[in-house]
């Protein structure tokens, strides 16, 4: 029998509903691992408070409802809420709309119940009762409040659940004089967190519109938990799959890619195409994720920060994609003499305030320089997640779901919704270059440059950027798709499979096997290349299409708070699609099977292939206590930003020792510090021709703040510190009031040719080093800090001990060897040389590679 049983715990008066399958709320148990979501029985409420000054809480205890019945049927219940779109969808007024789910079974018992007296208490509008409707309509009465129920059992508990409701209201009504005001103080409390329940709920109704808004996030959803339950773990390409992906044949195959390791000439034609294309290309971020797995907590406030805000090498993770977006730039500015600032596009969300910080962020940083007309940030939807057993949306606690943003996939309809891509068009702008957050070396060398270069030059609709696939990597694959059509036509195109995916595919997750299909495939970084016009056709298709790659990955613990603090743990995901998957839809079609395969210039997309390390390295999420693998975490990217610096300045005669694999750090400092702005290069034949001869030493430091640069034969054994506070211009005012960079004016600039520096360098014993932030303790080091257009001159000197050579604006300070140790120079530089400095590199196109000169004046 159900019932309903006051308790007093802690001060607090609960209200808990009993079935014979529910658990007692604190059974220790139960509680703190519970894999299904306790649901609240009814509106909070306030005890009568014995002075003006305190109120006692008192509140409703959330309770476990029981699960469904083990012949629940997912099909029938897909049937009926299809039937349901169909009709809202067929009208076209909210008043048709509101007639039709006013209609529905479950909305009419839900309307016979105490809970819409509640609701009306509430006051609300039309559409926002619509939206509450549709969730109810949906199977989530929880949601409000009320028990969730499959339709044979609403009327067994329906007078418990109206008696308790009743009792609750029948008690707000008898307060007295601070009851009236406790009253008001409840209504407020509860409907802020109704409004925001709304918001949620509108912004899923408006953004899942081509798929039925509410009702259908919900039907995608079960059809996906009743794919997975009844086609089983392992398709392997059989008749099964084939109906899933509505075609007669279906097979996947290694593809084709452009190996820029390989053909070295190609690759540097390719990356020319991508520097003179710049002014057609935008940048597009998608920021939005929650980045659980980072951890990342403000370490003043305690507030969970977004993965946009780690602070890795010294800065952001933005500021760091920024700066690889400024030296592109600054390559252009040099190459020909022209600035070209690129729009930026971040979807951003509001998990963990990810808006507020990133926009915080950018407003203090003054828009990096670039004017806030070239930033658009539009903000994705978050969706309830859902249990993985029956889909039923996790609470916290009444009007309160657990919601998480809904995949990156999301970029391509919300860009069109939020005007992104007529913005970009109204710039000038014909594709853009997409890169995650994360992966802190997406920009290293030419990968980038050349994936735009040939998207750009051959009229591409998309491009991946790819390398080997590590084992056991969450990590997805790129793949060649043949299928044949219910037509009888062949189809042909470049897709991605997400980990989460292999089994449906038969390809075994986790570490790479002899004859496992893992190592065949490339791996999926989600760096791309976009045609825009391409892009805002299937953002714009006003279907399913638009959601490219849907997904449910319930195979995670979804972790939350319920109001009372206490922690639960449940399987369960939510609706994703993943934006690389855009992909499918620039198939190529043809009339008869290729048997001989398929040459990379009849399709519409194509991939670029490079060593792992210049292509991805993330920062995703945090090390674990004594864990041995430093894969995906700050620590194990920081590994692979030195490897790339030794591979750059072994190649310019200068001895370095050579970086071992991870396993030898785990439990280590790394050998070195080597932090190069990438506007050195950010081509490495570029950069290494500022570098020339001279040693590393292991346990030294060597950061270059600096574009304008050159190191001849210089012996580094300690710390080496050069920044310049104009690395690449300065700013100036521009009309609109707002501070402006103005490439190649006024930069700061260091020369350093037969220099030994000597200094104790970094306290390599020091518990409070870490690395991967760059925040080290020295015992000395060797600073130069150039501001302005200050420049920076040391010839055939040994600097040894702690040194800092602070050059103020406007200055020149040379340092050479004296009679009697060194011989320091400060002169004013020349009124006439205050823009270009005394000496400069001009850089040459040859071919297709660059040359540099020193140009002395």
């Amino acid at each position: 029998m159900a019932r309903t049983t006051p308790i007093l715990h802690q001060n607090k008066l609960l209200f808990t509903f009993h079935t014979k399958t529910s658990h007692s709320l604190f059974n220790p148990h139960n509680s703190l691992h519970s894999t299904k979501p306790l649901r609240s029985l009814s509106l909070s409420i306030f005890s009568p408070s014995p002075s003006c000054c305190s109120v006692t809480r008192v509140s409703t205890a959330p309770v476990e409802y029981a699960p469904p019945a083990l012949d629940f049927d997912f099909h029938r219940e897909i049937a009926r809420l299809r039937a349901l779109r169909s009709k809202l969808s067929d009208s076209k007024t909210l008043n048709d709309k509101i007639r039709v789910i006013d209609s529905d079974s479950r909305v009419k018992r839900f309307l016979r119940n105490g809970v819409s007296r509640l609701l009306g208490f509430l006051n609300l509008g039309n559409y926002e009762l619509f939206l509450l409707k549709c969730v109810i309509a949906a199977g989530q009465e929880h949601v409000t409040g009320s028990v969730s129920l499959v339709e044979g059992d609403f009327e067994s508990t329906r007078g418990v659940l109206k008696g308790a409701l009743y009792t609750l209201v029948e008690m707000i009504e008898n307060w007295g004089v601070n009851g009236d005001k406790d009253k008001e103080r409840l209504k407020g409390e509860e409907i802020g967190v109704l409004r925001t329940l709304l918001k949620t709920l509108k912004d899923v109704e408006k953004f899942y519109d081509c798929i039925g808004g509410i009702v259908g996030y919900q039907i995608a959803v079960l059809e996906l938990l009743a794919q997975s339950a009844y086609e089983g773990q392992t398709i392997n390409g059989s008749q099964s799959i084939n109906e899933s992906m509505q075609c007669q044949f279906f097979k996947i195959h290694p593809p084709s890619v452009l190996d820029l390791s390989q053909d070295t000439e190609y690759a540097s034609q390719a990356a020319l195409w991508g520097i003179q294309g710049l002014p057609d290309l935008g940048e597009i971020y998608p920021l939005g994720g929650s980045a659980d797995r980072l951890g990342l907590v403000d370490p003043n406030t305690g507030e969970c920060l977004p993965a946009a805000m780690l602070p890795y090498c010294g800065r952001t993770l933005l500021e760091g994609l920024i700066r690889d977006l400024q030296a592109r730039e600054f390559l252009y500015f040099k190459l020909y003499g022209k600035q070209c600032i690129t729009p930026v596009a971040i979807m951003t969300s509001s998990a963990k305030n990810n808006h507020e910080h990133i926009t915080s962020l950018c407003e203090r940083l003054g828009w990096f320089g670039r004017g806030r007309s070239l930033f658009q940030l539009f903000e994705q939807p978050l969706v309830p997640a859902v249990s993985a057993e029956d889909g039923q949306w996790l609470v916290k606690r009444q009007f309160m779901p657990v919601c998480k943003p809904g995949g990156h996939g999301v970029i391509w309809k919300l860009a069109y919704d939020k005007g992104i891509f007529q913005w970009f068009y109204d710039l000038g702008r014909k594709g853009a270059t997409v890169r995650q957050i994360s992966n802190v070396v997406a920009a290293t060398d030419l990968t980038l440059l050349a994936l735009v270069g040939i998207g750009l030059h051959h009229g591409k609709k998309l491009g991946f950027a790819s390398c080997k696939r590590n084992s056991g990597a969450t990590e997805g694959i790129n793949v060649l798709v043949e299928k044949k059509n219910l037509d009888g036509m062949w189809e042909y195109g470049l897709s991605c499979i997400e980990y989460t995916e292999f089994d449906k595919f038969g390809i075994a997750y986790g570490p790479l096997s002899p004859n496992g299909l893992q190592d065949e495939f490339p791996a999926n970084t989600n760096i791309l290349y976009v045609d825009l016009p391409s892009a805002e056709l299937i953002g714009s298709s006003n279907n399913q299409t638009s959601l490219p790659g849907l997904v449910l990955n319930t195979k995670k613990e979804i972790t939350y708070v319920d109001q009372f603090g206490i922690q639960h743990c449940a399987f369960g995901g939510r609706l994703e699609c993943t934006m690389q998957n855009i992909a499918d839809n620039f198939f190529s079609a043809h009339s008869s099977q290729c048997n001989k395969g398929v040459e990379a210039d009849v399709l519409d997309t194509f991939i670029v292939y490079n060593e792992r390390r210049k292509v991805t390295s993330s920062a995703k999420k945090k090390r674990r206590h004594a864990h041995k693998s430093l894969h995906q975490t700050p620590d194990g990217s920081l590994l692979d930003i030195i490897r790339n610096a030794y591979d750059l300045l072994s190649h310019c005669d200068i001895n370095i020792p050579k970086i071992e694999v991870n396993g030898k750090y785990v439990d280590s400092e790394p050998p070195y510090l080597i932090f190069l702005h990438p506007a050195l290069g950010p081509l490495w034949e570029v950069t290494r021709q500022k570098f020339r001869g001279g040693s590393i030493s292991e346990g030294s430091e060597l950061q270059i703040e600096v574009a304008e640069f050159l190191w001849r034969d210089v012996q580094l054994d300690g710390s080496l510190i050069v920044v310049a506070e104009n690395i690449l211009g300065s700013t100036r005012l521009d009309a609109n009031s707002e501070q402006k960079l103005q490439y190649g004016h006024r930069c700061g600039r260091c020369r350093l040719q037969n220099v030994k520096v000597l200094n104790e360098g970094i306290d390599w014993a020091s518990e409070r080093n870490i690395y991967w932030k760059h925040d080290v303790h020295r015992l000395e080091a060797l600073k130069v800090i150039l501001h302005g257009n200050a420049e920076f001159e040391a010839t055939d000197v040994v600097l040894q001990g702690n040194h800092v050579f602070e050059v103020p604006n406007g200055y020149k300070l040379k340092i050479t060897s004296g009679n009697s140790g060194l011989a320091v120079q400060l002169d004013p530089i020349e009124e006439k040389l205050m823009e270009t400095g005394s000496w400069f590199w001009n850089y040459k196109i040859n071919g297709t590679h660059i040359q540099l000169e020193l140009v002395e004046l």
